[in-house]
């Protein structure tokens, strides 16, 4: 059997919770070892803060059954480096020692035999499961403040997995492939199964793919309630658990989602007013210690521990895989052959050499601002020597510790960051009004990124192409991107003259890549029947690659 090929059905996972079997949690001594049982969640707020506990150590696991053969199993922020991977915005040197992401940058074995599709189905209903295992056990009637707060947590959970899903899997038209699937089915629209707290095995065995639409009335209902409920949080963990703020967050995502532009925009503004934070400033964004590894600067994020078992790895975590500037990790500076995770050419000259976060990539040789580019000073003259143009200095490992992986890799990840509010808000206002877009557009901008900033377009479409622009440039590697690009329709780019993308990824599509419309794994319509002869149509392969005499 071809190793890239499903070896293991996961059909299930999403209500085998339903039983409170066991979950193993993987953050600090805080978590749980074990689901709680509903009646011990009802008699005591202890058990309910184990169970929500649970939840961002779902984010965070390391999957068993994949970690044998492929290292791409650190959870959530896995599955944020696979969407910065299937965008035009990071690129890695080579595929040398990348075999684990590569076939997402490559567009191979996407299809719903192989076993690529299946991590991404596979993590995010293990999320499911968690949040479900917290909703299901509150019973808001009879429940205290504290566990209506968990019960809130819980709920925003649930809808930032789904909100994530729908935006992933919803087929939407591309050039190279039809809605009609090779089953002569109209797949146009389609998300992903609901699976509530309440629904039984009987339900999961006939559950169909939910259209956009319902998706979106079931994510809603999640948040207002979420809104309801974590008011009554008092303790997010540092930031780990979501707050009030995060909720209006998904709100304005979602209403994005959906082309609500005006709900769109007053919930980034509600979100902004209740984030607590500010936009990271220039020193918090370049320091060597603290650079894009301080959960305090974020809205929501996901702090790993020596206690993790990511950083007990070594080498399968957000750190290894997403920090250039480390001597133990997968993308560190080991050699020149490691495959580096780098800002697309195009984009980096894109920048104004005035805007701060273009210091945040490796400037070219004889650059005027590449004394602008701080590193990690034990590691410096490897990153001279290794490191090529463009690559990411953006993500630090804990306190700059480039050398010890168990203490280098203890580092935060961002979940959502109010920056991406800002940008929200902008792009939402000029959907109604391009000038107003573009006057929030350069008043961030001027503020918090480049004093010199001019935004020189005026029309609709090309305010916000420009505020999308900006929005990729700001929330780059943090898995954002990927939605933007599918839900505006936009090409992606790789191919031109002077890239830096290496060859089998350079390809260019009209329109939004078809490899963004995510295939269901062939094992769930296996053992759900409402899912045969309703997957999304398989992209792999379909774009040739740029070559540079064509």
């Amino acid at each position: 059997m071809n190793k890239n090929r499903i070896y293991r059905s996961f059909v299930g996972l999403a209500v085998a919770g339903l039983t409170m079997s066991s979950l193993t949690g993987c953050m600090d001594v805080t978590e749980p070892t074990t689901v709680a049982t509903e009646e011990q969640i009802q008699g005591s707020s202890a058990s309910a803060e184990a169970m929500v506990m649970a939840v961002p150590a779902t984010m965070n696991e390391v999957d068993g059954g994949f970690i044998d053969n492929y290292h791409n199993c650190f959870g959530y922020s896995a599955m944020m480096y696979i969407r910065d991977l299937m965008t035009g915005d990071l690129c890695q040197t080579s595929s040398g020692y990348a075999f684990s992401f590569y076939y997402w940058a490559r567009n191979k074995y996407q299809g719903d035999g192989y076993i690529f599709p299946q991590y991404i189905n596979q993590y995010y209903f293990g999320l499911v499961l968690a949040a479900n295992n917290v909703v299901g056990s509150v019973n808001p009637e009879t429940a205290s403040d504290k566990q209506l707060g968990y019960l809130g947590v819980g709920l925003a959970y649930r809808a930032l997995a789904y909100l994530d899903m729908a935006r992933m899997y919803e087929y939407l038209p591309t050039d190279v492939t039809s809605n009609i699937n090779v089953d002569g089915n109209d797949v146009k629209g389609l998300t992903v199964p609901i699976v509530r707290e309440t629904t039984d095995q009987e339900a999961a065995l006939n559950n169909p793919r939910v259209s956009h639409e319902e998706m979106y009335k079931f994510i809603e209902e999640d948040l207002n309630n979420a809104e309801k409920y974590i008011v009554n949080l008092t303790d997010t963990k540092g930031k780990v658990l979501p707050s009030l703020g995060c909720v209006y967050g998904l709100k304005a995502r979602l209403y994005m989602w959906n082309e609500e532009y005006a709900k769109a925009e007053e919930y980034a503004r509600k979100a902004i007013n209740a984030a607590g934070v500010s936009p990271m400033t220039e020193a918090d964004c370049t320091s060597y210690t603290k650079g894009f590894n301080d959960i305090s600067k974020w809205m929501w994020g996901e702090q790993l521990t020596s206690e993790s078992d990511q950083v007990k790895t070594g080498i399968v975590n957000w750190v290894s895989w997403l920090s250039n500037q480390t001597t133990f990790g997968y993308t560190g500076v080991n050699s020149s052959d490691m495959p580096f995770n780098m800002i697309d050419r195009s984009m980096y000259d894109r920048m104004s050499d005035t805007d701060f976060r273009k210091y945040m990539y490796k400037a070219p040789e004889g650059s005027s601002i590449a004394n602008k580019n701080i590193y990690i000073p034990s590691i410096k003259d490897l990153c001279n020597k290794y490191m090529p143009s463009y690559a990411s200095l953006k993500f630090r490992p804990a306190n700059g510790n480039a050398t010890d992986s168990q203490a280098g890799a203890a580092s935060a990840y961002p979940v959502m960051r109010v920056e991406e509010m800002y940008f929200i808000e902008a792009e939402a206002a000029a959907h109604q009004d391009a000038a107003r877009g573009k006057q929030l557009l350069e008043q961030f901008m001027k503020t918090y990124r480049d004093p010199n900033y001019s935004c020189k377009v005026s029309s609709t479409d090309a305010v916000v192409e420009e505020i999308v622009f900006q929005k990729r440039v700001e929330l780059w590697g943090e898995g954002q991107t990927f939605f933007d690009i599918k839900r505006l329709n936009y090409s992606v780019t790789r191919g031109y003259p002077g890239t830096n993308w290496y060859e089998e990824t350079r390809f260019n599509t009209n329109g939004r890549p078809a490899w963004m419309n995510l295939t269901m794994v062939r094992n769930e319509a296996d053992n759900n029947q409402a899912l045969v002869g309703w997957n999304n149509p398989d992209p792999s392969d379909k774009y040739p690659t740029w070559k540079e005499n064509n």
